[in-house]
């Protein structure tokens, strides 16, 4: 039996060119086992018929709040129970305004309110619409108050033009709502406050020239995508990267080990938990030039002196009901066996990997790393995507919080 074998799942569908798409996504729920009913606005109907989505979905289509040919009372309630999980795909700027406002003013956002179940949309508008201070507000306050989101693309859209905007794809869909099944049905972290560095940082030379690393921000973002899965709070400081903005609760933007420090100490008091996956570079210039260097005068002689060190300034000042995960990047296999660096900065564990090996290149989608505890034991699960090594982390975090909790108990 496959994760989707038996789930109700509710699909919303909102007026969007996009609604093609969820003809899709709904024969492929169905395909994988899950029980879906289909919950259109009258927009949406536009789009897509509702016979088609009640041939594909063998369920009669939510359409009316009072439909004038059948008694209904409370059925709006009954569904919102019946739901495990919401997918809104098409989600316009129309539906995530009305759903962040509470606004129950059709079928749809009435369950939406309704409904205990955890929330996904899949937004799907113009450009200038979607990147519209209004929708971006209404989108950071849903994803604060913990809907998933089920982020847009870039590409040719309705209009003709290029941008983001375009609805995600429904394997792509299908293939988180089944990781979300898989490991984040449970919702083991909810409620959990966590903070995420992610990302390289850049160290000025000159106005224009840098120091910095090869880091993607792909593992980092994995963590933070897998956390708010699971139910955490997360947020994520991030240093420049060329990925979307993933769904956490607070996303903060920076660009130095300064600023990544800064923004880490002014939030690590309220957090319970810190994830530092961000590759902070070792040294910065002592004297940026204000100006740019020219060329001319041959090749400028750079005095170095190290960053400051975030991950051994969180571990003095970690509280005991405080979890401190870190990174390691090695390329010298004798140092990837060490735990010196868990020890001397307060870890509670240690993520070791070795960007030379093949499955663990900066940039890709995989990686093969070495997970070490406080208590010696070693963990190495082989080469996992980015995201399962997400969640073998969260797996590790769960333990240890219960291990905390049950010594505070104990005293």
């Amino acid at each position: 039996m496959g994760a989707l074998s038996g789930r109700h799942i509710l699909l919303g569908i909102s007026g969007g060119i996009a609604a093609y798409k969820s003809a899709f996504l709904c024969r492929r729920l169905k395909e994988a086992g899950a029980d879906v009913w289909v919950s259109m606005t009258r927009n949406g109907a536009r789009f897509i018929t509702p016979l088609t989505m009640e041939t594909l979905s063998e369920r009669e289509v939510l359409l009316d709040m009072f439909p004038a040919d059948r008694y209904v009372g409370t059925r709006h309630i009954d569904i919102a129970t019946w739901t495990e999980l919401v997918i809104v795909a098409p989600a316009t700027a129309n539906l995530i305004g009305k759903y962040a406002a509470g606004q129950a003013d059709d079928l749809l956002t009435t369950l939406l309110i309704s409904t205990p179940a955890p929330v996904m949309i899949a937004p799907a508008m113009n450009t200038e619409m979607y990147r519209h201070p209004a929708t971006q507000e209404n989108l950071a306050t849903l994803k604060r108050r913990g809907v998933m989101m089920l982020e847009p693309g870039v590409g040719v859209l309705a209009c003709r033009t290029v941008g983001i905007g375009r609805m995600a794809e429904p394997e792509d869909i299908l293939a988180t709502v089944e990781r979300f099944f898989e490991t984040a049905g449970r919702r083991d972290l909810l409620g959990v406050r966590i903070l995420i560095t992610a990302g390289p940082t850049v160290e000025p030379i000159d106005p224009v020239r840098i120091l910095t690393n090869r880091s993607s921000g792909k593992m980092g973002y994995a963590v933070a995508q897998a956390a708010t899965m699971r139910g955490a709070q997360v947020t994520l400081i991030s240093g420049p990267t060329a990925l979307p903005q993933p769904s956490v609760a607070e996303f903060v933007a920076v660009e130095t080990s300064e600023q990544m420090l800064s923004a880490t100490l002014a939030h690590f008091s309220g957090c319970d938990v810190a994830i530092c996956v961000a590759a902070v570079g070792d040294w910065q210039v002592a004297d940026p030039s204000q100006e740019k260097l020219s060329k001319d005068t041959g090749p400028p002689r750079l005095a170095l002196e190290p960053t400051p060190d975030i991950l051994e300034t969180l571990g003095k000042r970690k509280r005991d009901d405080q979890v401190l995960i870190g990174f390691s990047l090695e390329t010298d296999p004798e140092r990837l066996k060490s735990a010196d660096k868990l020890k001397r900065k307060k870890l509670d564990l240690l993520v070791a990997n070795n960007p030379t090996k093949p499955g663990s290149e900066f940039g890709g989608d995989t990686n093969e790393a070495t997970l070490i505890s406080r208590d010696g034991s070693v963990e190495k699960p082989g080469i996992l995507s980015k995201p399962e090594l997400a969640h073998r982390i969260l797996d590790h975090l769960r333990t240890l919080r219960q291990e905390k909790s049950t010594r505070a108990s104990a005293v």
